[in-house]
């Protein structure tokens, strides 16, 4: 029976080009569980957009002698573009600066402060002293109070999990110059989270599926929950809806409640470009399930502060809905671990870091998406090292799966022209068929659990078992047994069919190039569409990402057709020369030398 699945993927902050780490955590595992979910038969809705306030835009625009909204745009492009690139199936990669957006943040932040939860108080802010704006508490870092950790950040520790604010670290300095920031008092509206200790650690308790650093972390949040605010000195952001506060230049949302609540505002915005403006509620009326993604240092705004942020406007424990309802609180919060790179963090500002772009001009697209699903941070923290991707890439890619295309379809293509019809089927054709059809079973469940490291090394264990039952058979050597020959090559074909529909969510690109090798003429695996829109509210207009993604593509088995004709093979992929390590090195080398 089909289900509705809402895929919500952790906005990219708008200040500059992604990395490879960041699309290790958000980008490649959401586009692989959205791809398995709608080839499986479920309705899915995946969303997200750009986050562009803030004071890290604010700073950036200044850098580059900008205005905020002109590097947003520009940054909002960019990261757009790669993300195509990268063929991540959005229904709609929108932005936070849209009109739609806002009003949507304030009516949940309405409905917040209708029921009480969102209230009215002073406290200690951060200030720029070189700017007198206010630092964002990701902005401010220090020693933790608690376990004397020196890279606290203002808002948690990440040694020792905590909750914090910016003026409770021990010799705070700001992220922007090192500076000590000024604390002045100020009047700002905070979430209460206390009010919902009890319904979080409930709701928590449920969720015995996730993974289990996710949540141990999420529920050692719970244990010193302190009202949190949502708002700032900033004039870059989201207007407060309130008499007194919604005309004032110096006073907006904070930039994490009004991005999380994108989730919902770009489902609002997809169902209105589609037509049918209730399309979104059906993904947010608990009858189906929701998957966020996104790396480890989100977590907290993802399984506390958006829970909350969600039971309070839905009128729980008390209150009356917002307009949109009784909301649904994430099925799971699906959080990867940090990548890094050739033994360090990676940090644009030192130029340690491989932009996504860089990686699909000189790679491409399924290169990277493989490495980052068999060898990504999904459940520890990872390096990256180029010698890996050079080796993986030859030795699994190329030698692996390219081959047994290659070879198949070739043999194929050049002595039938077209898939030949099976004759008897002897013992080993039944085992590896047999195995390979089993093989849709246990890969959907380990991808309907986001295990997708080990649902691709099963698929790669399917492919490995194909190119050993061709090299056993050797068809090649059958030229005086044809009916022998065309038996196997009919099953090789299968296997490869098998493969193409396994391999999908990993690797569109390819899967597509595999699917019209073997006669295939509709859209195998649909790829995202970078297309110009007005603003539905009449605001300025910009980039989104959609698709059709209703494709031929189903996670089953299908068999071939005989008689049906096969093109000449193209490889699907580029073995590397052992030199790309030292080149990339060197490049990296350049790039620190400058920075």
């Amino acid at each position: 029976m089909s289900r509705n699945v809402l895929t919500a993927v952790a906005w990219p902050y708008a200040n500059g080009p992604r990395h490879i780490g960041h699309v290790a955590g958000f980008g490649v595992p959401s586009d692989v569980f959205s791809r398995y979910q709608r080839m499986a038969g479920n309705a899915v809705l995946m969303v997200s957009g750009t986050d562009e306030h803030g004071t890290p835009i604010q700073v950036q625009a200044d850098r580059e002698g900008v205005t905020a909204r002109e590097l947003a745009d520009r940054y909002n492009r960019v990261i757009a573009e790669d993300l195509q690139g990268l063929g991540l199936s959005y229904d709609l990669f929108t932005r936070t600066t849209t009109r739609n957006h806002y009003s949507v943040v304030q009516g949940m932040f309405s409905a917040l402060h209708r029921n009480g939860y969102v209230t009215e108080r002073s406290q200690l802010s951060a200030i720029d002293p070189a700017t007198g704006r206010g630092l964002p508490d990701r902005y401010v870092e220090g020693t933790c109070p608690i376990c004397g950790y020196d890279g606290a950040r203002g808002d948690q520790c990440d040694s020792c999990g905590n909750q914090l604010d910016p003026q409770d670290l021990v010799n705070p300095r700001s992220k922007i110059d090192g500076k000590p920031p000024q604390f002045v008092e100020s009047a700002q509206f905070f979430l209460e989270l206390p009010a919902f200790a009890d319904a979080l650690g409930g709701w928590l308790q449920t969720r015995t599926d996730w993974r289990p650093n996710v949540l141990k972390f999420s529920e050692n949040l719970l244990k010193d929950l302190r009202p949190r605010a949502i708002s700032r000195d900033l004039d870059w952001g989201v207007p407060i809806p309130l008499p007194g506060w919604s005309e004032r230049g110096d006073k907006r949302l904070y930039v994490w409640f009004d991005a999380v609540i994108g989730y919902l505002s770009a489902s609002v915005e997809w169902a209105r470009r589609t037509g049918d403006p209730d399309a979104w509620r059906p993904f947010w009326d608990g009858s189906g399930d929701s998957r966020y993604f996104m790396g480890k240092d989100n977590v907290v705004f993802h399984s506390v502060i958006w829970p909350a942020i969600l039971l309070g406007a839905s009128g729980k424990p008390a209150g009356t809905p917002s307009e949109y309802g009784d909301l649904q609180l994430p099925s799971e919060v699906v959080s990867s671990e940090f990548l890094t790179m050739e033994g360090k963090k990676f940090s644009s500002s030192r130029s340690v870091v491989i932009y996504v772009r860089d990686v699909l001009e000189r790679y491409g697209a399924d290169a990277l998406r493989y490495y980052l699903a068999a060898a990504g941070p999904e459940t520890s923290d990872t390096d990256f090292t180029w010698e890996q991707f050079v080796t993986r890439n030859n030795t699994e890619l190329v030698a692996g799966w390219g081959n047994l295309v290659n070879r198949t379809v070739s043999m194929v293509e050049k002595n039938l022209g077209a898939i030949p019809g099976p004759g008897e089927l002897l013992g080993p054709d039944h085992a590896v068929l047999d195995a390979s059809q089993a093989a849709f079973g246990p890969v959907g469940e380990l991808l309907a659990r986001s295990q997708q490291k080990a649902a691709l090394h099963e698929v790669m264990k399917v492919v490995a078992e194909a190119n050993k039952y061709l090299s056993d058979q050797a068809p090649w050597k059958l030229k005086d047994d044809p009916a022998r020959r065309d038996t196997v090559l009919h099953v090789a074909l299968q296997l490869v069919d098998d493969a193409k529909t396994l391999l999908t969510p990993f690797l569109p690109d390819s899967s597509e190039k595999v699917h019209r090798m073997l006669g295939g003429t509709a859209v195998w695996s649909g790829q995202p569409e970078l297309r110009e829109v007005e603003d539905l509210d009449g605001g300025p207009g910009y980039p989104v990402l959609m698709g059709d993604y209703a494709t031929e593509a189903v996670w089953e088995r299908r068999p071939i057709r005989v008689g049906q004709a096969v093109d000449k093979p193209v490889p699907l992929f580029a073995k590397l020369d052992p030199s790309v390590v030292d080149d990339e090195l060197a490049r990296l080398a350049d790039a620190a030398e400058t920075a």
